[in-house]
């Protein structure tokens, strides 16, 4: 049965939701000379443990990419995936003695790969004898305590994220995912976990999960009243003191929100996006923060509460399974009651060890009928593609994303009010590492094009709006004055704006120059041969990310919706390829647009 709000409320009443006695006895940690004011000369009674943690796993359970079909391999030589972290996790079990040991996650769990697609949308786990989610079969087998909602759980609808929460043997946390008529937590907010001692007296570990309000734009389309997402300094105020006259001796907090206090959603919603650094700052009673969403890595970072001048610890474990963080507390018993002495984290590397067997064999399976499903052809290419430069130069492999986009958009909206208007479409280099081969295009190929879940819509803009829109998108660039050498390394993620909030626009021919400042950097901008008229109206064909304010472009947000449908563009790529039965990019491919330098282009 999936906790519900009752039976959790009832449970939790009674000793915390999901008590969980750890069996044995610990070992006590050294103890420090001095004592602490207990008299006797007596050694203070000492308890130390460790809670492990991973977070943005994105359907990561294989050291595998299965858009290239091999190994998976980047520049640093990381490895990714839940195998590899159990074997990380077995060990530090065995060092530490697994009752001494606590597993959990920051959410981003159930998207992110074909392996989790495959079992949300192919092989559904919501059909009636369905399978049972491979991420929740890799987790129950670690062992995981709890782990809090990410922004993606939401991505195939809510009935998919139920099935995955009654499918795990763990807690999803979510204090802040209310649901939307009652105003009470849609997911079990808290779960508190008994440490036993030698010393007789438990130590009260809560754990707090947090989502990212985010959720109430990105997925507008499956939560949008059903559930709201308020603020994770707000719902923590109002967990942490609860969780504290509940007797917790630890209170650690996993939250899905970065450490930088930034939003990539302006001011559609009142909430900060990467709230976890403020929830340490503003909230008394936290003792370590596990942060997710933002794929950076913080081994260890400690945040200064306004009101109490304690250290938080705050630590990243890296993307899809690539590090594992350890916070180690150290406790001493004072005055009647366990109390943290010392509190720190470090991250451990996948990539130092090799796959758990226990959970290749486990998947096996599951992992073959995904490797044969995407290399299914489903047709051929007259040349070969790639996104390699696609960052800087107007690519034939982006046009493909953004023809089928526009033809989508104009089949839709065929005989409509808006059937007579141009549509030009917006699409980033998702991956430089993307391709269309010549011969043979598989499922893994197109699908590789589009890695992210997202669906297609079409907004109304007028040529004054779009020029808004490619000046925000052209801050990429670093500006580089002419004359000097361009080195593509170094030319693009200015502001450490990341590759999928650059926007190409296709159905427009223009001009970015890179020596100009931002905001005046769109040059010979026409439609069709003529300067673009500011009071014309466009369609824009664009995904539902960018459409709801993700990037925080202008004006698409507010603009009016024409359409929109629940057909991931990954798929529509995949339909549109099959249909056609050959990709030839000389039926598609332009140069719409190009760097340039006062009127000199750099490539």
């Amino acid at each position: 049965m999936p906790l519900n709000r009752r039976t959790f409320l009832g449970t939790s009443a009674a000793a915390g939701a999901g008590v969980a006695i750890a069996g044995g006895s610990a070992v006590p940690a050294a103890a420090h000379g001095h004592g602490h004011g207990h008299g006797h000369g007596r050694p203070p009674k000492r308890y130390s443990f460790t809670v492990m943690g991973t977070t943005d796993l994105h359907g990561n359970v294989f050291n595998w990419d299965y858009f290239t079909d091999k190994e998976f391999d980047d520049k640093d030589h990381n490895d990714v995936g839940l195998a590899k972290i159990s074997t990380l996790v077995n060990q530090v079990r065995q060092e530490k003695g697994r009752a001494n040991t606590l597993m959990i996650d920051a959410g981003d769990t159930i998207q992110g790969t074909q392996l989790s697609y495959y079992y949300a949308k192919i092989d559904p786990i919501t059909a009636k004898r369905g399978p049972v989610h491979p991420m929740a079969q890799a987790m129950n087998a670690i062992g995981y305590d709890a782990a809090a909602l990410g922004n993606h759980e939401f991505n195939y609808g809510i009935p998919v994220l139920r099935k995955f929460e009654e499918q795990c043997d763990f807690p999803l946390l979510g204090a802040n995912a209310l649901d939307a008529k009652t105003l009470r937590p849609a997911f079990a907010p808290y779960v508190i976990k008994k440490m036993r001692t030698p010393h007789g007296r438990d130590v009260k570990v809560a754990i707090l999960g947090l989502t990212n309000p985010g959720i109430a734009i990105w997925d507008k389309a499956n939560v949008s009243g059903k559930m709201v997402f308020p603020g994770l300094e707000e719902q923590a105020a109002k967990f942490v003191p609860r969780l504290r006259s509940m007797g917790a001796d630890v209170v650690i907090v996993s939250a899905h929100s970065g450490n930088s206090g930034t939003s990539s959603y302006g001011d559609q919603i009142p909430y900060v996006e990467n709230a976890a650094g403020l929830v340490a700052e503003q909230v008394p009673g936290i003792d370590a923060i596990l942060v997710g969403h933002a794929h950076l890595e913080i081994p260890e970072y400690f945040v200064e509460n306004k009101q109490t001048g304690k250290k938080v610890v705050l630590s990243e474990p890296l993307k899809w399974g690539q590090r594992l963080t350890l916070f180690d507390f150290d406790l001493v018993w004072e005055k009647g009651r366990w109390v943290v002495e010392r509190a720190g984290s470090r991250v451990l590397n996948s990539n130092t060890v090799a796959e758990d067997r226990k959970i290749t064999r486990l998947l096996a399976d599951e992992h073959k009928k995904v490797v044969a499903y995407v290399n299914q052809v489903i047709g051929t290419s007259t040349a070969a593609m790639t996104t390699a430069e696609a960052a800087w130069k107007d690519e034939p492999i982006i046009d493909l994303i953004n023809v089928v986009q526009a033809e989508t958009v104009k089949a839709a909206l065929a005989g409509g009010a808006y059937a007579a208007l141009p549509v030009l479409s917006q699409a980033s280099c998702f991956s430089r590492t993307a391709q269309i081969p010549a011969g043979d295009v598989t499922i893994k190929d197109a699908a590789g094009l589009y890695p992210f879940e997202n669906t297609l819509e079409a907004r109304l803009l007028t040529g004054a709006q779009l020029k808004d829109y490619l000046e925000f998108s052209a801050r990429y660039y670093v500006q580089t004055a002419a004359g000097v050498p361009v080195d593509t390394a170094k030319l693009t993620n200015a502001g450490n704006t990341p590759d999928y909030n650059y926007d190409a626009v296709s159905g427009l021919t223009y001009e970015i120059d890179i020596a100009k400042p931002n905001g005046s950097r769109i040059v010979n901008l026409s439609f069709e041969g003529k300067p673009i008229d500011a009071a014309a109206q466009f369609v824009l064909a664009v995904n539902n990310y960018r459409a709801s304010g993700g990037g925080n472009f202008p004006h698409v947000a507010g603009a009016k919706q024409l359409w929109a449908n629940s057909e991931e563009i990954r798929n529509t790529i995949i339909a549109w390829v099959q249909a056609k039965g050959s990709v030839d990019g000389a039926q598609f491919a332009s140069v719409d647009w190009r760097l340039t330098r006062e009127g000199t282009p750099v490539f």
